[in-house]
């Protein structure tokens, strides 16, 4: 993180900022204020800004969340990858909602998202698992995720077994592996203002466009 934006955080934390968000607009779309608010949190040097929140629920309605990365947006949703048999995963085919929020400290900025999920194409996994580095890619077939597992001897094992499977050749994208994508209904943007008076604005999905409107902190 930069010295300018350490020294903002200092100045303004627990006080909030003077410069708010613009004013509720029928004509604002919140997929361009979010790539916006995405690029000032990578300009101002966040460490991994696309880090987010991903919270699911059980078909019983239980709630569990953990932090993932976005690999991908634009107006149709929010993308993300991991093992098909996860927790997550499973939660997600019981129960295609979920929720993301993004928070950006330095910024006092948040960003919650809501909204139906649903698989990704294999030809859309496979296109995005050949750009994770061959470490990762061997990690996806060793890693039984969210299963028990002994001790870490037996991952490095399986680490190793696999790295030998695939010496000299490409690795393969597992069946057991892949992404979802979010399909947002609601999207709130939070900024931090002085006096703990923040601004959100909300937009929900309206047909093929968006309302929005100001909320009270």
């Amino acid at each position: 993180m930069s010295l300018r934006s350490n020294l903002r955080l200092v100045f303004s934390l627990g006080r909030g900022l003077t410069r708010g968000l613009p004013d509720a607009d029928p004509g604002l779309d919140p997929i361009q204020l979010f790539g916006q608010w995405f690029a000032a949190a990578r300009k101002a040097g966040i460490l991994l800004p696309e880090a987010m929140t991903l919270a699911t629920a059980s078909a019983d309605g239980a709630p569990s969340a953990r932090m993932v990365l976005l690999k991908g947006f634009g107006e149709d949703g929010f993308e993300f990858y991991t093992n098909l048999g996860s927790r997550k995963a499973d939660e997600l085919t019981a129960n295609p909602r979920a929720a993301l929020c993004f928070h950006w400290g330095v910024l006092q900025r948040q960003v919650r998202v809501e909204g139906d999920v649903a698989q990704l194409s294999r030809q859309a996994s496979a296109a995005y698992f050949r750009t994770r580095p061959r470490g990762s890619q061997v990690g996806a077939w060793a890693s039984r995720q969210s299963e028990p597992l002994g001790d870490r001897g037996m991952l490095a094992r399986r680490v190793r077994d696999f790295e030998k499977r695939f010496e000299g050749g490409e690795v393969p994208l597992p069946d057991f592996w892949g992404g979802f994508r979010l399909h947002p209904q609601r999207i709130e943007f939070w900024q931090g203002r002085t006096d703990r008076l923040h601004d959100r604005l909300l937009f929900q999905r309206e047909g093929d466009g968006w309302s929005s409107r100001r909320l009270h902190p």
